[in-house]
């Protein structure tokens, strides 16, 4: 299959920025028309010359500056209009003006309030009059998915005739579904008797948001421009979007046998760029250039990439200029990419300390919207790699109440396979969860040093604990973490006097070991 290449031709700084609450200055506008243009964008809609003179300005230097694409301007079929897109495009060594009017009956009687017979005219004189100025004239049947096709023919044999290179088929207000589009444009086609010579284009939206799966359909049906803009942008619902034109066309090339010319590893950093200077983020799950959108959470999906990235994900992220895959840890991961972050983290854990670590991993989970390497970090070194040996107590749960310059506390752990409570009093929570740790172990550390501080800066940030204890001169330092300041400072506490437990069990084991030798040396 020949491939036929179709034009990208991009309305982001018209019809995007016509999005409630984008407005966007002269030099902004430059500078995305300066990023279009380096990853080839073949025509790009600066403005709408005549409905300010900002726009025009705007339209004006980036036809002066921007080199490479085709520069239009937008105009209504006043000859006003026409002439300002002219004067504001001439600059561009590739001019176009982009001339439209409405055709569907609900639009011109409501609307224009003109009858078919004054549409055909204004499309006459308007055309006639932008190819006097310019070589390049685009025409647009506003609502075209709502116009009767044999009129539609019509008008566009009326434009063709008056010196129209390019012919646009519009679904103004996203009206359309894929098949009924797809036979819609070839029957427009066929009634305007396919004239050689010319472009036929669409512009879709998004109020059912199937402006992409149109404008592909489009294509089938022989369109040869697709009209768009970056992150979809537009007003109402938006636009098609541009990344998932490209990319579809790109990607499945083998069902539409068509080709674009547009530098796809800069798609990401142009989406990025007009995200920020638009105010509009990127939703996560945004194809192509959404955060999400080459990241993977559920384990079987995990597992997959891991052995082949193919089996779910169909395009490279660095064709699109994503820095790559990533297996994002949360509550669906499984084992396999579980365990490739903690050794990529510098961690070796055994079978048993890496199911141990994945279980305590689920629990963080459910308690944390987003787990960060810091968090998962501080769970592995303070409640995995902490000392087995000897006995060793855990936290099954507490309860704290707080008043004013005091607390209580009741505590329950687990000791010996044995659940133990008590409550205690104290000047805070902490203090008075520490007084009912003593009572239920029996030992009195001295608590040398207390500090808490956040691994992260998420709102949901997990705070780390740490302690300094002393028993009988046998130092040792405890670390605890949690979203729950209060609980990271039990869990570091129970570290601190499993660390103490640990330390006796090897004194004693010293001990018996020296007897032993001396035993054996009478």
């Amino acid at each position: 299959m020949t491939e036929m290449h179709v034009r990208i031709f991009d309305t982001t700084l018209r019809d995007g920025e016509q999005a409630a609450g984008i407005n966007l200055n002269k030099e902004e506008k430059l500078q995305i028309a300066l990023q279009l243009a380096k990853m080839k964008t073949d025509v790009i809609e600066a403005g709408f010359p005549a409905a300010s003179p900002g726009d025009f300005e705007a339209v004006k230097l980036i036809a002066q500056q921007v080199e490479g694409p085709i520069i239009a301007g937008l105009a209504r079929t006043r000859r006003e209009d026409i002439l300002a897109a002219a004067e504001a495009v001439k600059w561009s060594k590739k001019p176009r003006i982009h001339t439209f009017i409405a055709t569907s009956p609900i639009h011109m009687e409501f609307k224009l309030q003109m009858t078919s017979e004054q549409v055909l005219a204004e499309v006459r004189q308007a055309v006639t009059y932008a190819r006097s100025l310019v070589e390049d004239v685009e025409f647009s049947a506003e609502d075209a998915s709502r116009s009767d096709p044999a009129f539609l023919g019509e008008v566009f044999r009326t434009a063709v005739e008056c010196g129209a290179t390019t012919l646009n088929i519009p679904d103004t207000v996203g009206y359309s579904t894929p098949d009924e589009f797809g036979d819609f444009v070839r029957e427009v086609i066929d009634a305007t008797g396919n004239p050689e010579g010319v472009i036929w284009s669409v512009h879709c939206h998004n109020d059912l948001g199937l402006a992409v799966a149109n404008s592909l359909a489009a294509v089938r049906a022989g369109v040869r421009q697709v009209e768009c803009t970056v992150n979809g942008l537009g007003e109402r619902a938006g636009n098609a979007s541009m990344e998932e034109i490209v990319m579809g066309l790109r990607t499945r090339k083998d069902r539409f046998g068509c080709r674009t010319g547009i530098d796809t590893t800069r798609l990401c950093a142009v989406s990025s760029q007009v995200s920020r200077m638009t105010g509009f983020p990127v939703p996560p799950n945004k194809a192509i250039v959404g955060a999400n959108a080459f990241a993977h959470e559920a384990g079987i999906h995990q597992h997959g990439v891991l052995c082949n990235k193919a089996t779910y994900e169909i395009m490279n992220p660095e064709d699109v200029g994503a820095p790559g895959s990533r297996l994002v840890l949360g509550k669906h991961s499984g084992k396999h990419a579980f365990k490739q972050r903690v050794e990529e983290m510098g961690f070796t854990l055994s079978d048993e300390k890496l199911k141990e670590a994945m279980a305590l991993f689920k629990t963080l989970c459910d308690r944390k919207e987003i787990v960060t390497s810091d968090d998962l970090e501080a769970m592995i070194n303070n409640e995995i790699l902490s000392l087995d040996e000897s006995r060793r107590i855990a936290l099954k749960s507490f309860l704290v109440q707080v008043g004013s310059g005091h607390g209580s506390a009741t505590v329950t752990i687990e000791d010996e396979g044995a659940e133990k409570t008590d409550a205690a009093a104290g000047n805070g929570p902490v203090d008075a969860a520490y007084r009912a740790i003593r009572r239920i172990v029996g030992i009195e550390p001295e608590l040398e040093n207390y500090a808490i501080q956040s691994v992260n800066e998420s709102s949901d940030a997990i705070g780390e604990a740490r302690v300094t204890l002393d028993l009988g001169g046998v130092r040792v330092n405890g670390r605890g973490a949690s979203t729950d300041v209060i609980e990271a400072s039990i869990k570091a506490y129970i570290d601190g006097i499993n660390r103490l437990f640990a330390a006796q069990a090897r004194m004693a084991g010293q001990e018996t070991q020296a007897a032993e030798e001396a035993r054996k040396a009478i």
